[in-house]
This record gives C-alpha cells, sequence and structure tokens, in this order.
C-alpha cells in the first residue's frame, strides 16, 4: 500500500520500522470519535465553498456507512497502514473514489488526532463522573444504614476518639466530590477544538471552525495552532486526576482490608468480592480491595510516563506523542473497572456491630473528654492534660477502663471530679458534644447527609 506522504520517498519502510511506528492496534479506539470529526469537517468544507456540497455530501453518506461497518464489527482494519485516520481515510477513497480525497483538505493528522483524542476523552470523563456519583451513593447508603454505630477513630493507627461511623463514610464522600470536581474542570479544558490548526501554522483555506466547534459539541476553539497540535496538558491532568482518584480509592480499600482482619473484625466483605486460599481452606481474602491497592501504582505510572514523554519535546508536533495513548487509555480502561468494581464492594459490606462495640473499650479513647471535664471546672487545659494522662497511666497498671475507675480512684488526682463524669466519658455522649459544624454528632452527620444527597 502506497503512504500518503510517500511522494517525497525513494525506498519503502523497512517492516520492523513499520511495526515500530505502527499505532492501529490500540488508536482503532477512536474510531467513532474519528468519523465525527471528519463528518463535522466534510460539512464544513461544503458550507464554505472549499469543496462543493454535492462532494461533501457524498463524503459525509460515505463515512456513516463506514461507521456503521466498525460499530458492526465488520471493517477489515489494515495493520499496513499506520494509524486509525489512515485507515478510515483509505476505506472512504475506496468507496467513493477521489473525491475521499477531498476530505483532507485544510486538515492535518496532527489536528485531527488531537480533535479525536479530545473528543474521545471528553466522553470518558462524562462515565467517570457519573461512577463517582454511583460510587458516592454507596457510601451515602452505608452511612444511613449505620447511623447509630460508634466505631473507633484513629490517628497513627492508634484508637484516638470515639466517631459514628456514618461519619467516617461521609469523609470519603468528601474525598470524591473533590474528584468529581476536578474532573468536571478537567473537562472544559479538554472541550477545546483543535482541528483547523493544520500541522503548525494554521491554513490558507477560509475555513469556519466555531461551525465545526458547535456541531461536536466543543466550547471553544484552540487559540494557537502550534499550541493546539503539541499541548497533551489536558491528557497529562485527566491521568493527574485519576491518579488522585484511585489514591483515595486505595485509602478506601486499605481500610476494609484492616477492618476486615479478624484482629478488628468490624466489617465482612461479601463472598463475591473475596477469594480464598489455595492451600489454606479457612481463608477469605479480601483480593478484590488489594488489587484496588495495587493498580493505584499501576496509574501513577502512566502520569510519569506521559510527564516524561513532554518534559524535553519542542514545538510543536513531534512522532513522540504518539506515545500519549496507550497510558492514557489504561488510565481510563483502569479508573472505570476499578470504580465499578468498587461500587458493587461497597454494597456487599456488613457492618459486624458486635465486635466494634468491644473495640470501643480500648485504648482510652475517652481521655480527651476527661481532659475538657477538667477545663469546664477551671484547670488549664495543659494540666488537665496532665492530670489524665496520669489517670490513664494508672488505669494501665490497674488494667481497667477508665469507665471502670472508682469516684475514689479518680479522687486520688484531683478534687473536681465527680460522679457526672461517668457520663461525660459514655461513647454516646462523647460524639453526641462534638457538635461544631462538620463535626460527628448525630444533627452534623444528618446534616451532611442531606447536603451530601443535594451535592450528587
Amino acid at each position: 500500500m502506497a503512504k500518503q506522504w510517500g511522494g517525497r520517498f525513494k525506498e519503502k519502510t523497512d517492516p520492523i520500522a513499520e511495526i515500530f511506528t505502527s499505532s492501529i492496534h490500540y488508536d482503532f479506539r477512536l474510531a467513532i470519535h474519528d468519523i465525527r470529526g471528519s463528518i463535522a469537517h466534510a460539512r464544513m468544507l461544503g458550507n464554505q465553498g472549499i469543496i462543493t456540497k454535492k462532494d461533501s455530501k457524498k463524503i459525509i453518506s460515505a463515512l456513516k456507512e463506514i461507521e456503521k461497518e466498525i460499530k458492526s464489527e465488520k471493517f477489515q482494519w489494515d495493520y499496513s497502514l499506520e494509524d486509525v485516520h489512515t485507515n478510515i481515510e483509505n476505506a472512504l477513497i475506496k468507496k467513493i473514489g477521489d473525491i475521499g480525497k477531498k476530505l483532507h483538505t485544510a486538515r492535518s493528522r496532527n489536528d485531527q488526532v488531537v480533535t479525536d483524542v479530545r473528543l474521545w476523552l471528553r466522553e470518558k470523563i462524562d462515565n467517570i463522573v457519573e461512577l463517582i456519583k454511583e460510587f458516592q451513593r454507596g457510601l451515602i447508603n452505608l452511612a444511613e444504614m449505620n447511623m447509630d454505630v460508634i466505631i473507633p477513630g484513629y490517628t497513627h493507627l492508634q484508637p484516638a476518639q470515639p466517631v459514628l461511623l456514618s461519619h467516617h463514610t461521609l469523609a470519603y464522600f468528601e474525598m470524591f466530590q473533590r474528584d468529581k470536581e476536578r474532573f468536571l474542570q478537567n473537562r472544559k479544558r479538554v472541550n477545546v477544538l483543535t482541528l483547523g490548526s493544520t500541522a503548525l501554522a494554521g491554513t490558507t483555506f477560509p475555513i469556519d471552525p466555531y461551525s465545526v466547534a458547535k456541531e461536536l459539541g466543543f466550547e471553544d476553539v484552540s487559540k494557537n495552532s502550534m499550541d493546539a497540535v503539541s499541548d497533551r496538558d489536558f491528557a497529562i491532568e485527566f491521568i493527574f486526576n485519576c491518579s488522585l482518584l484511585m489514591m483515595h480509592l486505595s485509602r478506601w480499600a486499605e481500610e476494609l482490608i484492616i477492618w476486615s482482619s479478624p484482629q478488628f473484625g468490624f466489617i465482612e466483605i461479601g463472598d463475591a468480592y473475596t477469594t480464598g486460599s489455595s492451600i489454606m481452606p479457612q481463608k477469605k481474602n479480601p483480593d478484590v480491595a488489594e488489587l484496588i491497592r495495587g493498580k493505584t501504582g499501576r496509574v501513577y505510572g502512566s502520569l510519569i510516563n506521559l510527564l516524561t514523554l513532554m518534559k524535553g519535546l519542542p514545538l510543536t508536533y513531534n512522532r513522540d506523542l504518539q506515545e500519549d495513548k496507550e497510558p492514557l487509555f489504561d488510565v481510563s480502561d483502569t479508573v472505570t473497572l476499578t470504580l465499578m468494581v468498587a461500587t458493587g464492594m461497597l454494597y456487599s459490606i456488613r457492618v459486624l456491630k458486635d465486635n466494634i462495640k468491644k473495640a470501643l473499650s480500648l485504648g482510652y479513647m475517652e481521655a480527651t473528654d476527661l481532659a475538657d471535664y477538667l477545663v469546664a471546672k477551671g484547670v488549664p487545659f495543659r494540666e488537665a492534660h496532665s492530670i489524665v494522662g496520669k489517670v490513664v497511666l494508672y488505669a494501665l497498671e490497674k488494667q481497667k477502663t477508665l469507665y471502670n475507675l472508682t469516684m475514689e480512684e479518680y479522687k486520688q488526682f484531683s478534687p473536681l471530679f465527680d460522679n457526672n463524669l461517668y457520663e461525660i466519658i459514655k461513647p454516646e455522649t462523647i460524639v453526641a458534644r462534638r457538635n461544631s459544624p462538620g463535626g460527628t454528632s448525630p444533627s452534623q452527620v444528618k446534616k451532611a447527609l442531606e447536603e451530601a444527597k443535594k451535592r450528587i
């Protein structure tokens, strides 16, 4: 097959070089978007009188036929034709002859491929945003079903203070809300038409890129043709957003792994999202959660891949940019599948309330409230902190909980302790008293839940 650019060359491309430079084995994903862009371009060429309207209509009709063939998987891909764009243009020429050769007027593969990627990525962002919303709905569902459950809150993975499980769950809602907002902001920068920039300098033909932008749903047209064909910021931003999203999913998965272990026993993950051992019959392993954790590194790698790819490129287009698609496609696939399986796993979780209740008696999590109790009686906080520290040390040595210490024992450390402290240090009281905005009290969490529903 003769190359589109072969006029200047005497020798054929080396077969190994053809394999090395080919991208059709992965960029065929862009086919439908390539056709959409080509149809809009052909219509604009006809409307502007750059080609006849009759030729424009023939091109559009043939492109729609090719689209049907691709969707029905009847299209025959020719791997010797380098890429998806050349395959479609070659099929067009076979259908309508020399008229098909007019389609490439006033465009280059440089601006064509960026347009395709932007159309594809816009669709993927919309899909990911919807999947984030589904995950957030799962978080809301888990929070609502467990409004009465108090769990140990941790710092340094050490018991710190009691909190509502629903409050803990909604912390993840906030993370994914920020992720969603970042993707929506990214979408605006993706949604810019580059078609018409041609190779790098624009075109001599009287094109109307604004009509193309309107047809394809782009919000804006690129302001500089050199930047347009060499910019991959939008793709890097997408992968960065995916990296943050995966980091949040990984943190969540890590907590599920910890909480489902016998040492914690706070939850049980459904059988559909766990696996067994090939040798140990008793095992129920949180493999799905572990793979979420593992695949996070894969997405991070793609981010470094693209940043490294771009760091030394002079303006404008360089063939290095062909290497942007495989990491981009892989990240999109990984994040999409991860969100889907994470949402399913989320709905499978069973909260083990009895085990959680036992854990609440460990770690002296009432200590801060005991110090606040003394502060309310006029003791400076640092002094109250020291007194309660000594109470905790005494309780440790006596192997007692703070709730089980007698009033006589408390009086050894301060005469200000009184019988009402036992009510103050109950987990239910501790949680209810933290009624500051964004706090863990039931009333604050109920407000947060209602707000979360509106934000979805």
